[in-house]
C-alpha cells in the first residue's frame, strides 16, 4: 500500500476516487483541461484523506465508546432517509447480514461529529459590530444583481428561404432607429410576438436565452443592437435603463453572514487542528519515497 497514515492503509482506488471528485470539480469551473493540473490534484486527494484518517483516528482515540442508544437512533435514521431498511441495503449494495458494517461506520461518523464539537469550542453569534466589520470586508458578495430594460422586436424564421428577407428587413429597421426612429414603435408595428409584448421591463442576467444576455448586457443605454439569431428566428434589441449592482441592506443578510463566519471559524479551527495532528503523525507514501 502507497499510503499510510499512522500504519492504517489508505486504499488505492480512495485516492483515486477523491482525485476524480476533485478534478471534476475543477473542470465544471472551467479552470482545467486534460491533465496539466493531476499532480496536483491527486497531492489534494491524499491530503483530503490524511485529514480524515487523522480525524477519524483521534476521535476513536478520545471517544472509544459510544453510547449504544444514539448508535441504534442514528442507524435507524439512516435506513429511513433511504425508504426503510430493505431499500437501504438495496441502495448502498450491501446485504442484511452485513449491518454490522453499517453499525460501525453510523459510530465512527458519530465519534468525528463529537471530535467536530470540541475543535468548534463553545460557539455563540459574534457581536453585531464584528458582524458588520465582517459584512463590510466581503461587501463584494453581497451586491444586488445588474438589471437592465430593454424594448425587443422578434422576427420568426419558418422556412429557410425566408432567412435573408427577414434579416434585411430588422437590418434596414436598425438603421431607422440609428437615424432617431423610435424604436418601440417599429418594434411594435414589426414584431411576431402575438401579445405585442415589446418592452421587457426590468430583468437581470439568466432570466432569457444566453444569447439574448449576451447581447443585451453589453450594451449601453440608448443603444440599439446588432441583429441578431437564436433557435427561434431573429432579434433587434435596445437598451432603455441600467441599474448597477448595489450592496445588500445589512440587516437583509444578516443571518447568511452569520453563517458565513461560523463556517469560516469551524474551517480554521479544523485546519489548525489536523496540522497538528498531522505534525505528530508516521505519514508514509511510498509514491513520495
Amino acid at each position: 500500500m502507497a499510503l499510510t497514515v499512522n500504519g492504517e492503509p489508505v486504499p488505492n482506488d480512495l485516492i483515486n476516487e477523491e482525485f476524480q471528485a476533485i478534478k471534476a470539480h475543477y473542470e465544471r469551473m472551467a479552470r482545467v483541461s486534460c491533465c496539466e493540473r493531476d499532480p496536483e490534484f491527486r497531492t489534494y486527494a491524499k491530503d483530503n484523506l490524511i485529514a480524515r484518517v487523522l480525524l477519524n483516528q483521534e476521535a476513536e482515540r478520545r471517544y472509544p465508546e459510544m453510547e449504544a442508544g444514539a448508535v441504534t437512533a442514528a442507524v435507524e435514521r439512516l435506513m429511513a432517509e433511504h425508504g426503510g431498511r430493505e431499500s437501504f441495503f438495496a441502495n448502498v449494495g450491501l446485504q442484511p447480514d452485513q449491518e454490522h458494517l453499517v453499525v460501525e461506520d453510523v459510530r465512527a461518523g458519530l465519534r468525528v461529529e463529537r471530535l467536530m464539537l470540541d475543535i468548534w469550542g463553545p460557539e455563540g453569534a459574534p457581536s453585531e459590530e464584528v458582524q458588520r466589520a465582517w459584512y463590510e470586508g466581503h461587501q463584494a458578495e453581497f451586491m444586488t444583481a445588474e438589471e437592465v430594460s430593454a424594448l425587443h422586436l422578434f422576427k420568426h424564421v419558418e422556412k429557410s428561404e425566408d432567412r435573408e428577407g427577414i434579416y434585411n428587413l430588422l437590418r434596414s429597421l436598425r438603421r431607422q432607429a440609428l437615424e432617431g426612429a423610435d424604436f418601440k414603435a417599429l418594434a411594435l408595428e414589426h414584431t411576431d410576438k402575438e401579445d405585442k409584448l415589446v418592452d421587457l421591463g426590468w430583468f437581470k442576467r439568466g432570466e432569457f436565452m444566453e444569447e439574448f444576455d449576451l447581447i443585451i448586457f453589453s450594451l449601453d443605454v440608448g443603444e440599439t443592437s446588432p441583429v441578431f439569431a437564436s433557435h427561434w428566428g431573429f432579434h433587434l434589441a435596445q437598451v432603455t435603463g441600467w441599474r448597477p449592482p448595489v450592496p445588500v441592506p445589512f440587516e437583509e443578510v444578516q443571518a447568511t453572514v452569520v453563517e458565513r463566519m461560523t463556517a469560516e471559524h469551524r474551517q480554521a479551527a479544523v485546519q489548525a487542528y489536523v496540522a497538528e495532528l498531522r505534525a505528530k503523525a508516521d505519514i508514509r507514501d511510498e509514491a513520495d519515497a
